[in-house]
């Protein structure tokens, strides 16, 4: 997909599709070593969760172009409910790293792993 095909996307849409490559990155990302299942679930719970995924959009700041700051500002404008569990400042940012995850998932999935790379020891910790 083209980068201007994904951004006729919603950022919802992205964020859709970001939640879905994300978790399935950490899901590898902790199959080894072999684990029990419910272990499996609580390393990858513990970080999915909006709370992380805000830590994890911090971390990647100083890794950022300029025009992927523009997709997470999409993203974080883009939430328009309140959520139940979370303060919405640190939804907004958890949002914006699924909408960024999911961009590049299907504009240029180099870079998202590149991204994911810098990230892989704070997620193994």
């Amino acid at each position: 997909m083209t980068p201007g095909q994904a951004r006729q996307l919603s950022p919802a849409s992205l964020a859709y599709i970001g939640d879905a490559v994300y978790e399935l990155y950490i899901r590898t990302l902790y199959l080894s070593p072999p684990r029990r299942l419910q272990d499996y679930h609580h390393c990858v719970v513990a970080q999915v969760r909006a709370e992380k995924q805000a830590q994890h959009l911090g971390s990647l700041q100083l890794h950022l172009t300029d025009a992927e700051r523009e997709i997470i500002r999409w993203g974080r404008n883009a939430v328009s409910r309140k959520p139940k569990r979370v303060a919405l400042a640190t939804y907004q940012q958890a949002t914006s790293l699924e909408t960024l995850i999911g961009y590049l998932y299907l504009t240029d999935s180099q870079r998202l792993f590149q991204l994911l790379d810098y990230l892989e020891s704070e997620l193994t910790d």
